[in-house]
């Protein structure tokens, strides 16, 4: 798992090889988030993904965002990632 804790929260930066690429990651985590209810902060453009889970009700990582990193992973898969 390619994610970095700090600043109260999971990250993870995914570089891809142009802009629909990553748009289409982006759109593959919106399945997995609404039905887990727990929705990472995205930001994405040519050539990458930015990806960040936290819990903002607990002030930080809990196991809520541990297992969403895990579906993110999972919804990545198909990305080579």
């Amino acid at each position: 798992m390619s994610w970095i804790e700090r600043d109260n929260a999971l990250h993870r930066d995914i570089r891809t090889p142009d802009f629909m690429t990553a748009y289409k990651m982006v759109s593959a985590l919106v399945g997995p988030a609404e039905a887990a209810n727990h929705h990472p902060d995205l930001a994405f453009g040519w050539g990458y993904v930015r990806i960040k889970l936290t819990t903002h009700d607990a002030g930080g990582v809990t196991a809520q965002d541990r297992a969403m990193a895990l579906k993110v992973d999972e919804a990545l898969k198909p990305f080579g990632v």
